[in-house]
Parts: structure tokens; sequence; C-alpha cells
């Protein structure tokens, strides 16, 4: 599932993924497990209003990686094609 991410339109992060789901562009999410719940829980909340599917991955590492960033992401989530 994950790889799915490097070659997808996507949304990296919390502000950006945030937006994207109330312009309901946003087919699918992935939110890291050690992410901060306070960064998180809002995300998941828009998602079950939505009912979007949340993908969990277990390190910001891990699902940074997968979008192709250097750096650790929070949340990421697929675009609508």
């Amino acid at each position: 599932m994950l790889s799915e991410l490097k070659n997808s339109p996507k949304v990296v992060g919390v502000k950006q993924l945030r937006r994207a789901i109330g312009r309901d562009e946003v087919r699918l999410i992935y939110v890291a497990e050690d992410a901060d719940p306070a960064l998180t829980a809002p995300i998941e909340a828009l998602a079950a209003a939505r009912a979007l599917c949340v993908i969990r991955v277990r390190t910001m590492k891990e699902l940074g990686l997968a979008c192709g960033i250097a750096v650790g992401a929070s949340a990421a989530g697929l675009l609508k094609p």
C-alpha cells in the first residue's frame, strides 16, 4: 500500500491534508502511529465524517520515505484521479 504513495498524486502534511479533505479531493489517508495525537486526531475525525479509509503506518519516518521526502510525515493522503 505504501508504494502507491510514491507514484500517485498526493498531499503530505497535516495542514495540506486537512485542506484537501475539505475540498473533497482525497480518497485514502495515511497516518503515522508515532505522530502527535493532537495533530492526527482532527484528521481522523474528518476522515470518519467523510467515510474515508485511514491506514496506519508505524512511524513518521516510514511515511515520509514512502512519500518521497527526506523528513518524517504525520499524515498523507492520496488524491482522487
